[in-house]
């Protein structure tokens, strides 16, 4: 997918992966639209992409509020032009320290599926019919190893993020033919505060950049129009087509994103 002078819109923007992402696709030269409930922090990472002469722009919302998914997508599209790529990178763990099944409560799950899984599918739809009349776009899901490994504790995020793969699959299977893709991405183990919040206990060190792991994102973008529509990826173990200019990677660390 050319990255120059696409409109990008990435939620969960203002920390971690998702600002990484922001500076790395503002740099390759995109319209980025970050979105955030904080608003001082996502004025602050606006400012340092501007500050490097990217073009960006912050609108604080709250992506598991149905009320605040089309002034979202309405902001993101007047600020940027219309949306070309769409990353849904925000999420919430529930209530920390993690805990049990048997003692998470029915409306600390209903919080975690409103961020991690009907925001994404809100959002995907109020933008995914401008881009089937435009014949182009990228919908990015930010997932983890958790939607595929059954870790203790790890229930209401885990759960929120398998039912996420599967969203992503079957939007690929209606969109197929549309020139719309949808791609998702378990980033790996990161430094990030959320990570922190959920392992407090884990060596830094042992853990990815935000900032590397962006740049591999970048290039998975680059390269989606190679990957079959409806792929879940692995950052850590992915390699560009052998046409594509190799991106930055030394291998990360797998585990719960």
């Amino acid at each position: 997918m050319q990255i120059e002078g696409r409109s990008a819109l990435i939620t969960g923007g203002s920390r971690g992966l998702g600002a990484a992402l922001g500076r790395a696709l503002a740099r390759e030269g995109a319209r980025v639209v970050l979105v955030a409930r904080g608003g001082e922090e996502l004025a602050r990472v606006v400012g340092e992409i501007r500050a490097e002469g990217g073009d960006a722009h912050g609108f604080a919302a709250d992506v598991g509020a149905k009320e605040d998914i089309h002034r979202i997508a309405g902001a993101a599209s007047a600020l940027a032009g219309p949306i070309d790529l769409l990353v849904h990178n925000a999420s919430t763990l529930g209530p920390t320290p993690l805990r049990l099944l048997l003692d998470t409560e029915c409306e600390d799950l209903g919080q975690v599926l409103d961020v991690n899984l009907l925001g994404p599918f809100r959002l995907t739809r109020a933008l995914a019919g401008g881009m089937v009349l435009r014949g182009r776009g990228l919908v990015l899901q930010v997932t983890s190893d958790a939607s595929v490994n059954g870790y203790p504790a790890w229930g209401a995020y885990g759960v929120s993020k398998a039912a996420l793969d599967q969203l992503g699959r079957i939007w690929a299977a209606e969109l197929e033919g549309t020139g719309v893709r949808v791609l998702t991405v378990d980033p790996g183990e990161m430094r990030t505060a959320m990570h922190a919040a959920a392992m407090p206990d884990a060596d830094p060190a042992t853990l990815a950049d935000p900032a590397v792991v962006a740049r591999r994102l970048v290039a998975i973008i680059r390269a989606a129009e190679a990957i079959p529509t409806g792929t879940r990826l692995e950052a850590s173990n992915w390699t560009p087509p052998r046409w594509q200019p190799m991106a930055v990677g030394a291998a990360f660390p797998r585990g719960r994103g």
